[in-house]
């Protein structure tokens, strides 16, 4: 589309499996329109990757604030770009398909070695439980519900323990840090994105 509204009015009538957009649009600019996006009840998880010249980390961190789900700077290689498209795809089958999963086992969760059970608030690691405290367990199943997605650090917060919640980033990293020493070698799947926030490593 060759503008924000004319992408917003294409995305409502059509059957649209991803979203590749740029942030400078004439017009609604691109995180207007990812906003917008998000607002919309048949949008709302749509896969988005920003593709844009701004390439500074408040650019990136801002937008995958608002819902992106990758973020790629100019200048880059088609491939790469048709390679995390291919990526992001496959892995919303995957969700869909741990979704449907999920219902049908009580809404475990699991990766690796790690199961993580929301009903009984129970996690364990290679059929070892595993003690966690209330918002370790609470950042663990947001990672592990969309592995391999990245979460800004403030992202992270608002979505696992709510926009008010008094948890600055310099505490989220000291409960990321204590999560991965209780998993063990499994907390290795907890990897730092730099500059940005945290994601769950996907299988094996």
């Amino acid at each position: 589309a060759e503008n924000g509204e004319k992408a917003l009015a294409l995305i409502e009538e059509s059957d649209v499996n991803l979203c590749v957009l740029d942030l400078m649009l004439p017009g609604m600019d691109g995180l207007a329109v990812l906003r917008a996006l998000r607002k919309r009840p048949n949008a709302a998880t749509l896969p988005v990757i920003i593709a844009s010249a701004r390439g500074e980390e408040a650019d990136i961190v801002a937008g995958l604030d608002l819902g992106a789900d990758d973020y790629i700077a100019k200048p880059f290689s088609p491939k790469v770009l048709v390679a995390r498209i291919r990526s992001l795809l496959r892995r919303s089958e995957r969700t869909a398909v741990r979704s449907g999963t999920e219902e049908s086992d009580r809404g475990r969760l699991e990766q690796g070695g790690v199961l993580l059970d929301p009903l009984r608030h129970e996690v364990s690691v290679r059929g070892q439980p595993v003690e966690l405290s209330a918002t370790e367990f609470a950042f663990l199943e947001l990672l592990m519900r969309e592995p391999g997605r990245v979460f800004t650090r403030s992202q992270a917060i608002a979505k696992a323990k709510g926009e008010d919640y008094p948890v600055t980033d310099r505490s989220l990293d000291v409960h990321i840090l204590s999560l991965r020493r209780k998993l063990g070698e499994e907390g290795a799947r907890i990897e730092t994105v730099r500059g940005i926030g945290y994601r769950f490593r996907e299988k094996p």
